[in-house]
């Protein structure tokens, strides 16, 4: 993560990864560096919010259950500013209303955990591409 002025640098295929879980970060920031994608990791909405600018590209990886702020908070809070920047949501609840919110809240996709590293890098492509054919 490259810090300006309070701003995330952003890099060509940017990943945003918004986790409280160090270790979830840690091992989805492994992950994503080894499929060549530069990653910014950030352990709360707010921190997120004070150094991702509104008009950000690339894709936000989201976990849903959050102290503070949660992930549909911060999706909302994204929408409302203007944001296009796609969301997956990540989340350990098993709870089968969530995915049905997360869809309706226009996110790209959501995945529970544990999930087949293979699911999240085709629902980044999947983000990549839509967020590209909006430019």
């Amino acid at each position: 993560m490259i810090k300006q002025n309070r701003t995330v640098i952003e890099e060509k295929n940017q990943i945003y990864l918004l986790d409280d879980d160090e270790s979830v970060r840690k091992a989805l920031k492994r992950l994503l560096g080894a499929y060549g994608f530069p990653v910014a990791a950030f352990t709360s909405a707010d921190e997120f919010l004070d150094l991702v600018p509104h008009d950000a590209t690339g894709c936000l990886i989201l976990d849903i259950h959050m102290p503070g702020m949660n992930g549909f908070q911060l999706q909302e809070a994204l929408a409302a500013a203007g944001s296009r920047l796609p969301i997956i949501f990540i989340t350990a609840d098993k709870d089968i209303t969530i995915k049905e919110h997360a869809l309706q809240a226009g996110v790209v996709g959501l995945l529970q955990k544990p999930f087949n590293d293979q699911a999240l890098i085709d629902l980044i492509h999947k983000a990549l591409e839509k967020h590209e054919q909006k430019k």
